[in-house]
């Protein structure tokens, strides 16, 4: 054990271990992940990880909680300022995206990985339903039209999924974050609008 780890006071010791967690979890995966590894990256013996987390589960578990917190405290953050409807929804869209950029090894965790473990799939599922009833809450103050909130949480699912999978080439960093930004933004407000640029084709239409 490193020298002078007594001294560090045991709130700070936990937040060490999640990064060094975080780390070795996004680089190797959750399975090929082990506590020594976890141990060595955070500069302690693997016992005194063990006294903090029973288990690689219950460590992978805090992991999860803390960084799906961040993010969400991330975005009502971002849905609270005092901007119109569009600047609020593209706000909170741009807060989602940044989060993701900066943190991709969270991302990778909170998400992919969590995603891919039946035993960590409720905690994905919950954050994933405070993420749609934001950003239902949001919609709902952007529209104009009679829709009611069944049909606009259909709309927020969507936005979510889409919002998801453009996180993960933010992530990787194959699409630039502003862009990605802008496409999203403009995509929920033309599906709020009800208007798009152009009429889908009748089947006759269709017809060459």
């Amino acid at each position: 054990m490193a020298t002078g780890t007594k001294r560090i006071p045991r709130a700070i010791r936990e937040q060490q271990m999640l990064n060094s967690a975080i780390r070795v979890f996004s680089d190797l995966g959750y399975r090929s992940a082990s506590m020594d590894l976890i141990a060595r990256d955070a500069r302690i013996s693997k016992p005194m990880l063990y006294l903090y987390y029973g288990s690689k589960e219950e460590l992978f578990s805090a992991c999860v909680t803390r960084e799906s917190g961040r993010l969400i405290e991330h975005l009502t953050a971002a849905a609270t300022g005092p901007m119109g409807s569009r600047g609020r929804l593209k706000s909170v869209v741009e807060a989602f995206l940044e989060f993701v950029d900066r943190h991709s090894d969270s991302w990778n965790v909170v998400y992919r990985q969590a995603s891919a473990e039946p035993v960590f799939s409720d905690e994905v599922e919950k954050t994933r339903s405070v993420l749609i009833d934001l950003t239902t809450d949001l919609l709902e103050h952007s529209s104009t039209d009679d829709r009611g909130r069944d049909v606009l949480e259909v709309v927020a699912t969507a936005l979510v999924g889409a919002g998801e999978a453009v996180a993960d080439r933010i992530a990787h960093r194959a699409t630039e974050r502003s862009v990605a930004a802008d496409v999203v933004v403009e995509l929920a407000w033309r599906g709020l609008s009800g208007t798009p640029d152009k009429p889908f084709p009748t089947s006759d239409e269709e017809t060459p």
